[in-house]
C-alpha cells in the first residue's frame, strides 16, 4: 500500500513537472515578440480617416518588417507614418500607424496584416469598420441644378515653339526684304530727273541754273560749270558718247567730223557758238577769268538755243533701233529682278541655316531635324498622353495612346488573363499590360492566426519573370540580356523589375532591330500583374516614353 502511494505521488509530481516544462516551453516560444493591432474608431463617415496602429514588442536584435502598400483593401491607405520606437531594458516597443479611409458606405473588414519578425511571420487580428453616409438636412441645405459639362483643355506641349519661332523669323525677314528690296518706293528727285528724256533733263538743268544765285554772288566758275555740263550731257547721250570726258578741242573736232560725215546736220554757226562758250568756260574754270555778267546771261540763252538746234537735226530712230532700245530696257529690268530674287533667296537660306544651327546648339540637331521633318516617336512623346486604369485590381499607367484590349490565350494551367496593349511598327514601341488570375490550386492561402507563413505558397516573381522571358523567346526575340532589381511604384507597391537588351524581330520580316525592354511584375489578391515595354535602342524618344511610363506606374487595390 505504501509502495502504491509512493508510486502515485511520484507520478503526480512527474506530471506536474512535465506540465510546467511544457508551459515554460510554450511561453518561451511566444515570448520573443508581442503583436497587437487597433483602430482609433470603428465608425466613420465617407472619406474620413481612421488611424490603424500596429504595436510590436521585440528583442533589440530582431528585424521587424511592417506591411507596405495597399494591403488594407477594401480600405485605402492614404498615409503611412514613421515608426515610433521606445526602448526599455533589452526590448523595443515599435508602433507603426497608417491612415485609412473608404469612399463607399457599408460594413468593411480590415484584413489581417502580415508582420515579419526575424524569420517568423505573425498575422494581426482582422478589424471591422462601419462607414456611414453623410446625412444632409435638405430642409436647411439648398438644392442646386446639375452643373453643365465643361470643356477640358488638352495637355500642352512645347513642340510648337520651334516652328513658331521659325515662322516669326521668316515673317520679319520677309517684311524687311519687301520693304527695302521689293516695295515700289517713292522716287527721289534725282530718280525722277534720271527718268526724263535727255532733252527734258537738259532744259531742266538750265531752269535750275536760272534759279541759282551764282551770278548775283559772282560765282562764275560754278555758273559756267553747270552751264557746260547741261549741254555736254545732252551731247553725250544723243550725239557723241564721250562728250563728258573730252576736252573742248576734242569735242569740237568730233562734232565737225560728224558733220562732214553727214552723220548729223549741225550748222557751222552752232559748232562755232558751242566752241566759244566751251573756251570761255575753260578760261573761267582754269584761268579764273571773270566775264561780264550780261555776257554770261547771253551764253545761257545761246546754250538753250543750241540744244534746240541739236534736237532738230537729230535723225528719228528707226523701228529697229526702237526695238533694240525696248529690248535693252526689258533686259535691264530682268537683270534687276534677278538680282532681287538671288538676294532674297540668299538671305532666307542664310537665315534658315542660322536658325537651324542656333536651335541645334540649344536643343540638339537631331531634335530640331525631327521637329522640322517629323518623327512618329517624337509626336507620340509630345502628344496628349492618356492616364487610365487597366484590369482588376487596376493597374494605373500613363501612355501615349489608349491601350486596346487584346485576346489572350488561355490554357489549363492558367486562370483568366486580361491584356491591354499598343504596338506600332512605325515607331518601334510596344506596350502590354496584363492581369492573370491564379488557378485555384496556386492561390495564396493565408495562414490562421498564430501560424507561420512559409514561402511555399507565395508567388515567386522571379519564376514569373523567367516565364515571361521564355514567352519573348517564343515570339522570336534573340540575344536577350536579363537584369533584375526590386521595384517600388510611386504609391508604394513593391514588385520585380526585369530589364535589358534584345534583338527584336520586325513584323512580317526576317530582320531584327537592337532593342531594349522593361518588365514589371506584381502579385496581389491571387493575381499576377505584368507590364512589358519594349522599344528600339536608337530611338531616344521611345526611351523617354518608357521612363515616363515607368514613373507613372501605380497599383491600386479594390474591394
Amino acid at each position: 500500500m505504501n509502495n502504491n502511494f509512493r508510486y502515485k505521488k511520484f507520478a503526480i509530481n512527474s506530471l506536474k513537472q512535465l506540465t510546467l516544462f511544457a508551459l515554460l516551453v510554450l511561453i518561451s516560444s511566444f515570448s520573443f515578440a508581442q503583436v497587437s493591432s487597433s483602430i482609433d474608431s470603428t465608425k466613420i463617415r465617407i472619406g474620413e480617416q481612421i488611424t490603424y496602429q500596429v504595436q510590436v514588442e521585440v528583442d533589440s536584435t530582431d528585424l521587424v518588417v511592417f506591411p507596405e502598400g495597399q494591403t488594407f483593401s477594401p480600405l485605402e491607405m492614404i498615409e503611412s507614418y514613421d515608426i515610433d520606437t521606445t526602448k526599455y531594458d533589452a526590448k523595443y516597443s515599435l508602433i507603426k500607424k497608417y491612415g485609412l479611409t473608404q469612399f463607399d458606405s457599408g460594413h468593411y473588414t480590415i484584413p489581417r496584416q502580415k508582420i515579419i519578425i526575424g524569420d517568423k511571420t505573425i498575422f494581426t487580428d482582422s478589424l471591422k469598420v462601419e462607414v456611414n453616409n453623410i446625412v444632409v438636412d435638405s430642409t436647411k441645405q439648398g438644392l442646386y441644378d446639375v452643373k453643365p459639362f465643361i470643356t477640358v483643355e488638352k495637355s500642352k506641349t512645347n513642340s510648337w515653339k520651334i516652328p513658331l519661332y521659325v515662322l516669326i523669323a521668316l515673317s520679319v525677314v520677309g517684311f524687311l526684304l519687301y520693304w527695302f528690296l521689293w516695295r515700289k518706293k517713292p522716287l527721289t528727285e534725282e530718280e525722277k530727273i534720271a527718268l526724263l528724256p535727255p532733252y527734258d533733263r537738259a532744259k531742266l538743268a538750265l531752269k535750275k541754273l536760272d534759279e541759282s544765285h551764282y551770278l548775283e554772288h559772282e560765282e562764275y566758275k560754278e555758273y559756267y560749270s553747270e552751264l557746260t555740263l547741261a549741254i555736254r550731257k545732252y551731247l553725250d547721250e544723243k550725239v557723241y558718247d564721250h562728250a563728258l570726258e573730252s576736252t573742248t578741242d576734242e569735242l569740237i573736232s568730233r562734232l565737225q567730223l560728224l558733220k562732214e560725215g553727214n552723220q548729223i546736220d549741225l550748222s557751222k554757226e552752232t559748232i562755232s557758238n558751242l566752241e566759244s562758250i566751251f573756251k570761255r568756260a575753260d578760261l573761267v574754270k582754269f584761268a579764273k577769268s571773270a566775264p561780264d555778267k550780261e555776257l554770261a546771261k547771253l551764253d545761257r540763252k545761246t546754250v538753250d538755243n543750241e540744244i534746240d538746234h541739236v534736237k532738230e537735226v537729230l535723225p528719228e530712230p528707226s523701228e529697229e533701233e526702237k526695238l533694240l532700245n525696248e529690248q535693252y530696257k526689258l533686259e535691264q529690268e530682268r537683270k534687276k529682278k534677278r538680282r532681287k530674287v538671288i538676294l532674297s533667296v540668299t538671305v532666307i537660306i542664310g537665315l534658315l541655316i542660322a536658325t537651324f544651327v542656333g536651335f541645334g546648339l540649344k536643343y540638339g540637331f537631331t531634335y530640331v531635324k525631327d521637329t522640322i521633318v517629323g518623327n512618329d516617336s517624337k509626336q507620340l512623346l509630345e502628344g496628349d498622353w492618356v492616364r487610365s486604369d487597366y484590369g482588376v485590381p487596376p493597374i494605373t499607367i500613363s501612355t501615349p495612346e489608349v491601350l486596346k484590349r487584346l485576346e489572350a490565350p488561355k490554357t489549363s494551367t492558367q486562370g483568366q488573363v486580361t491584356s491591354f496593349g499598343y504596338q506600332n511598327a512605325s515607331d518601334n514601341l510596344s506596350i502590354m499590360v496584363s492581369t492573370a488570375t491564379l488557378p485555384q490550386q496556386q492561390q495564396l492561402q493565408q495562414p490562421q492566426q498564430g501560424q507561420q507563413n512559409t514561402n511555399e505558397n507565395q508567388v515567386n516573381l522571379v519564376a514569373v519573370s523567367e516565364e515571361a522571358i521564355k514567352a519573348m523567346e517564343a515570339k522570336g526575340y534573340q540575344n536577350i540580356i536579363v537584369k533584375q532589381e526590386k521595384f517600388v511604384t510611386p504609391n508604394g507597391a513593391e514588385g520585380l523589375k526585369t530589364y535589358g537588351t534584345a534583338n527584336i524581330p520586325l513584323a512580317q520580316s526576317d530582320n531584327f532591330i537592337e532593342g531594349e525592354y522593361m518588365m514589371f511584375h506584381f502579385t496581389a489578391q491571387n493575381v499576377i500583374q505584368q507590364i512589358i515595354i519594349s522599344w528600339e535602342t536608337d530611338d531616344v524618344y521611345a526611351q523617354q516614353m518608357a521612363e515616363r511610363m515607368m514613373n507613372s506606374l501605380e497599383l491600386k487595390k479594390v474591394e
